[in-house]
């Protein structure tokens, strides 16, 4: 019984932080999707690199780049840019930089010296006087040098979407009351409640709801009253938003294996060898193999 107990508490646990985590997935995407975040995150980026806040320089020529944008309105200043691509392949980029300052097709080096930024036109003479003036070569560093700058961008938008996420999940938790403590206390009380619970959803549908409003979620009363007890659910609140951090596939993993024991049963009682021939041969063939086992053994005689 308390193995059972903690076994539904466990799925029915499971099953609602991966269900937040992957409702919250859902809308972090379309939320960058709709606003082109990670877009406007790269370009900025990209404007530092080449040191160009206005995003009327050299940033601006790079991304009116075919290799980079098809977009016509980059190439014009004066217009309101649109937010590009989501991702850059670093080759594509050093070619595009090294276009957009070789102006009327001059030589590289003197292209170099004739970048207006200082910083840039430092970083850029470094890097070509480095592979010796080898245009193949020099482009390929810049292609190295995009890389750093890029793995440095992944991870400060991977903090940026944790922070998002934890937010939106505590935004959830709040308008639908899922409150971790709360979650917690009435499944072990009646862990009958996750019963229903028999598979890892696919995806948000209707039987992810359905399942869903099984669980001790939701408001019972509103507004709440301020007090000890409101103390403990906003506790509940920001450790039912904390597990969203683990990503839905975390969960569901657990939730996986949970129910694959929950399936598996208690473990059978162990059975006499006789039982057992009795029950796969009949009474009359052990009836025979007795009557071989308790016969006296010949010993032969000799002459």
């Amino acid at each position: 019984m308390f193995g059972s107990t903690v076994m539904e508490v466990v799925i029915g646990m499971a099953f609602c932080y991966g269900s937040l985590a992957l409702t919250v997935t859902t809308l972090q995407e379309a939320l960058s999707a709709t606003f082109s975040l990670r877009a406007d995150m790269l370009r900025a980026c990209i404007q530092r690199m080449l040191r160009d806040p206005q995003f009327t320089g050299t940033a601006r020529a790079v991304y009116a780049h075919l290799l980079i944008s098809a977009h016509d309105d980059l190439t014009d200043a004066h217009v309101l840019p649109h937010p590009g691509p989501s991702y850059i392949e670093p080759a594509n980029f050093a070619i595009a930089l090294i276009d957009a300052i070789r102006i009327g097709g001059a030589e590289l080096d003197s292209a170099i010296a004739a970048v207006p930024d200082p910083q840039l036109r430092r970083t850029l003479n470094t890097l070509y006087v480095q592979e010796g003036g080898d245009v193949q070569r020099f482009q390929a560093a810049l292609g190295c040098w995009f890389d750093s700058t890029m793995a440095r961008l992944s991870g400060a938008y991977k903090r940026r979407q944790l922070l998002v996420s934890f937010l939106l999940a505590l935004l959830l938790a709040i308008l639908l009351n899922i409150d971790s403590i709360h979650l917690f206390q009435t499944l072990w009380r009646h862990p009958a409640l996750a019963a229903g619970i028999g598979a890892v959803p696919a995806a948000l549908d209707a039987n992810l709801v359905t399942d869903l409003v099984t669980l001790p979620i939701g408001w019972t009363s509103f507004p709440p009253v301020l007090d000890a007890a409101f103390a403990l659910q906003v506790a509940g609140w920001l450790i039912t938003a904390s597990t969203t951090l683990f990503g839905a596939p975390f969960w569901f993993d657990i939730l996986q294996r949970a129910i694959n024991l929950r399936s598996t049963g208690a473990k059978p009682a162990p059975v006499e060898v006789g039982q057992a021939m009795a029950h796969h041969a009949g009474p009359a063939a052990l009836e025979s193999d007795l009557a071989v086992v308790a016969a006296p053994a010949r010993v032969p005689v000799a002459p």
